[in-house]
């Protein structure tokens, strides 16, 4: 497999990081700086030694990026990062996430969805120019009581009526029988809740708002757990909390695709969404720590979000964000 190496010319300041340079088969250390590696469709960063990084690290943000920050964490921990360094992950949805980035009381923000315009502004306002780094993909499940024979899957259309008009579920299809629904959703600051409102109701949450028996919590344990304590119900959230609970839940097929590592590589399953960590150049210059743990969370987030029931970014939302990473450590932002 052809590896090639690109220099990276990053100075003397990247000891403080802790990397290891990455070494070809074919090549090592370019005399200009650490080097990265093309390894056939793959960048490889430079290494990360979690025992020489030291500095306290706020992340903040989406409920659904939690699992994936929570198992991060735990293995930088896990790999030498010192307990004496503080390293938290404040999961409060991605709207809020972005407020406390903004206002610089996080390094990184976590989010389920893109980053706004009016929140690149605010930022922006406070000396802060947000980056977007793609750590994983997710597919959002749609779920139902396992007792729930009659749904196996849902187009776009009738999500719609399930999630705001439907009184029974047989107001979803004919044929359906006449059992009371009722709705578990992630709350408004949720970038899940503003990804599902922008995919099934064009932007508009007036009716899935409006809807009877509608439940919003910001904690998705609240919502596979009213999911799973009524026959008619139904809710969404990230495809990791369904796996953790599928003994006890049913997800549905939507568009007639069924949600999996592979529908969620090609795209074809309609639901799946990228994951997002998003910082600053300046900070990640200033504080060695953010980018060591940025490029731990680039080299190893595909990896541990295979563990919890999320999937690998396509290999073009993965290189670009590693590219970036070397773009702003090379003093290109």
């Amino acid at each position: 497999m052809k590896k090639v190496v690109l220099a990276l010319l990053i100075g003397m300041t990247v000891v403080a990081f802790g990397f290891a340079t990455a070494e070809a088969e074919t090549g090592g250390d370019s005399d200009e700086g650490l080097s990265w590696i093309i390894d056939g469709d793959d960048a490889i960063l430079p290494g990360v030694n979690p025992l020489e990084v030291s500095g306290d690290i706020v992340v903040a943000g989406s409920s659904t990026v939690f699992p994936l920050a929570e198992n991060l964490i735990a293995r930088f921990y896990d790999e030498g990062y010192s307990t004496s360094n503080t390293l938290t992950y404040t999961s409060i949805g991605s709207s809020a996430g972005f407020e406390r980035f903004a206002g610089g009381d996080s390094d990184i923000s976590g989010a389920s969805r893109p980053i706004r315009e009016a929140e690149v502004a605010e930022s922006q306002a406070n000396g802060l120019e947000p980056l977007e780094f793609t750590i994983a993909f997710d597919a959002l499940a749609v779920v139902i009581h396992p007792t729930n024979t009659w749904a196996t899957d849902l187009t776009f259309e009738e999500l719609a009526i399930a999630f705001s008009t439907a009184e029974t579920w047989a107001d979803v299809r004919a044929g359906f029988p006449e059992v009371e629904i009722s709705r578990y959703i992630p709350g408004t600051d949720s970038g899940t809740f503003g990804y599902f409102v922008e995919e099934i109701f064009d932007d508009e949450t007036e009716p899935i708002l409006n809807a009877a028996r509608t439940q919003l919590s910001e904690d998705d344990n609240v919502l596979v757990q009213g999911v799973e304590g009524e026959e008619g119900a139904i809710g969404f959230f990230g495809f990791a909390y369904y796996v953790e609970e599928q003994d006890r839940l049913g997800v549905l097929n939507i568009e007639g695709v069924t949600p999996s590592a592979a529908t969620v590589a090609d795209l074809s399953y309609p639901l799946a969404r990228p994951l997002f960590m998003y910082s600053d150049a300046n900070i990640m210059r200033d504080k060695p720590q953010v980018a060591a743990f940025l490029n731990f969370v680039l080299t190893y987030g595909g990896e541990e979000a295979q563990k919890i029931g999320y999937f690998l970014a396509p290999e073009a939302q993965k290189n670009e964000a590693k590219e970036l990473w070397v773009e702003v450590m090379d003093g290109l932002y």
